[in-house]
């Protein structure tokens, strides 16, 4: 049988069907709730605090020195530009033209995989083989010198109307004298001897490496050892091969002047080089000062050394920061828009994500090499990545003009403003912290100098968190407080890359990683053990230290 409801007992069904709580019910459940609230709040709260705990303070990281390396015209660290290689000449004529200077000429042949000149009266030959950077590194690679004359590199337009050549003198297989000469047409501007005197009667033999730096040279020869540099020279008051006219138009030319014997030459190469010793290490960051990991690999700017101040040479590295593989990537210079390339050092090169372009500050060392210019720091921009091979990047001034050095710059977004670290000699070189609203204009100071002598200044970011950091000759690398720059400790390192018998004014180039890696940080530094055998007050430092750094659980 089946009955009806009424619509009463219909209504009080549904509404007994959707009642689920009281109202005592409701109240109840709403102080659950709360309690429950405040109980997530407050371990969120908790485990903020505890991770904030966690993040180790600069001065809590223990570096650890996992390997060490003197990079000394290292083969695997070069970048070729020009090569004359016996092996390879087929055609010597087209390949390798040949210009004589005078009415007898030497006989020039390819012999069991040589070069050989002879020559059985007094003759003067130019050979090409290749174009001219001023940067560059030229190796001849020497198996004889018999009889007496002279062999080295010129240096010319294709007319010979401009000339600077590097010859070394040899008598019997040992050099007696190292020349520098500088032509204009028939004009000689200047002739000169520019041997070490402690270095005569080297053996002829071997490689002989000409180290050209913009605004001079160091040659080097080298036998079974390290390469002995025998010869050293400033020339920019006599002619400016930084000028781009020069490297337009200028080519290289091996050179003999045989006066009788005979020369076999097993190759001539010139390449970008990393020299002898590398210092100033900075990585390359975005604008926030983050560094650049790109392909796996840490990004370096480093001080390719020359000799004195201004002869050395920006140079770009990578290192995938798990092990020690650091790979020479290329060199930069910088346009002044004056006609010359400057080869300024101790950068700090970042991509503005922002506005898709390179840019940094470099520090204008090249001043040393003109009365007319001051020393200052420049805003240096670029479109291309300037990472890789021979770039240029656009400098300009901006009103830090003095004996200030070393900067590092970021874009505070927390402040809304640039930032640079950097040293500047006040009774001694000192960190100070710079301000403007715009990247490369209108800098003021707002913090500094600290007390402490103060090289390699950065910027670096450890637990999210920004500290500033700085060598010293104290022996110690001090760590400061950003922005204000007061004292925050040392770092703590298990073999520091000095000795009682070394200076200590290193920089400090720590890199917080991302996960994966088995550690958390990592340090690369230098030291500063000049170059042996060199004349007058050189920087020509030095080795590289590598650390990775681990905080106490």
């Amino acid at each position: 049988m089946v009955t009806s409801s009424t619509p009463k007992q219909q209504r009080l069904g549904t509404y007994r069907q959707n009642v689920i709580f009281t109202r005592p019910m409701v109240i109840t459940l709403m102080n659950k709730l709360r309690r429950l609230a405040f109980s997530v709040l407050h371990i969120f709260l908790m485990s903020m605090a505890v991770s904030v705990q966690s993040q180790p303070a600069p001065d809590d990281i223990n570096f650890v020195r996992q390997g060490v390396r003197r990079f000394i015209f290292d083969d695997l660290h070069t970048i070729p530009l020009a090569a004359l290689n016996p092996r390879e000449i087929i055609g010597m004529s087209a390949m390798y033209p040949i210009t004589h200077h005078r009415e007898a000429h030497a006989q020039i042949n390819v012999r069991h995989e040589q070069l050989q000149i002879v020559a059985d009266t007094e003759t003067e030959t130019s050979i090409w083989f290749g174009g001219f950077n001023p940067f560059s590194t030229y190796t001849l690679d020497l198996a004889s010198c018999e009889g007496e004359g002279a062999i080295g590199f010129e240096f010319s337009d294709g007319t010979k109307m401009e000339r600077f050549l590097i010859t070394i003198d040899y008598r019997d297989n040992y050099i007696t004298d190292v020349h520098q000469l500088i032509m204009r047409g028939d004009e000689v501007i200047s002739r000169k001897s520019i041997c070490i005197a402690t270095q005569a009667n080297t053996a002829a033999n071997g490689k002989l490496i000409l180290q050209m730096l913009g605004s001079g040279l160091t040659l080097y020869c080298q036998g079974d050892g390290l390469p002995l540099p025998i010869a050293q020279s400033d020339f920019s008051q006599h002619i400016d091969l930084r000028k781009k006219e020069y490297l337009n138009t200028f080519q290289s030319n091996l050179f003999v002047q045989i006066k009788y014997g005979a020369i076999q030459v097993n190759k001539v190469t010139s390449a970008l080089s990393s020299g002898m010793g590398l210092a100033d290490i900075r990585a390359i960051t975005y604008e926030d000062g983050t560094p650049l990991l790109d392909q796996g690999r840490i990004w370096y700017t480093m001080t390719i050394r020359g000799r004195a101040l201004p002869q050395h040479i920006q140079g770009v590295f990578s290192m995938d920061p798990s092990v020690f593989d650091l790979r020479f990537e290329g060199i930069i210079v910088f346009d002044r828009q004056d006609g010359i390339l400057r080869n300024e050092v101790a950068s700090h090169i970042f991509y503005d994500r922002n506005h898709k372009v390179w840019r940094g500050i470099t520090t204008g060392f090249s001043a040393y090499a003109s009365p007319d210019e001051q020393k200052q720091l420049l805003a240096v921009e670029s479109v291309k990545d300037p990472r890789f091979g021979f770039s240029s990047m656009r400098a300009t001034p901006f009103g830090v003009v003095g004996d200030i050095e070393d900067p590092h710059i970021l874009y505070d977004a927390k402040a809304e403003k640039w930032r640079i670290l950097t040293c500047e000699n006040n009774d001694g070189y000192k960190a100070v912290l710079l301000e403007s609203d715009t990247w490369n204009k209108d800098y003021r100071r707002i913090a500094g100098p600290v007390s402490h002598n103060s090289t390699g200044t950065s910027i670096q970011r450890i637990g999210g968190k920004l500290f500033c950091f700085s060598g010293s000759q104290e022996r110690k690398i001090f760590v400061y407080s950003y922005p204000d720059l007061h004292e925050a400790g040392t770092l703590k390192m298990d073999l520091p890359p000095w000795d009682e018998k070394s200076g200590t004014r290193v920089w400090p180039n720590v890199v917080e990683l991302p996960d994966g890696y088995p550690f958390r940080y990592v340090a690369l530094m230098m030291d500063r053990f000049n170059y042996p055998g060199l004349e007058g007050p050189n920087w020509t430092y030095g080795a590289l230290y590598l650390y990775h750094g681990f905080s106490e659980p």
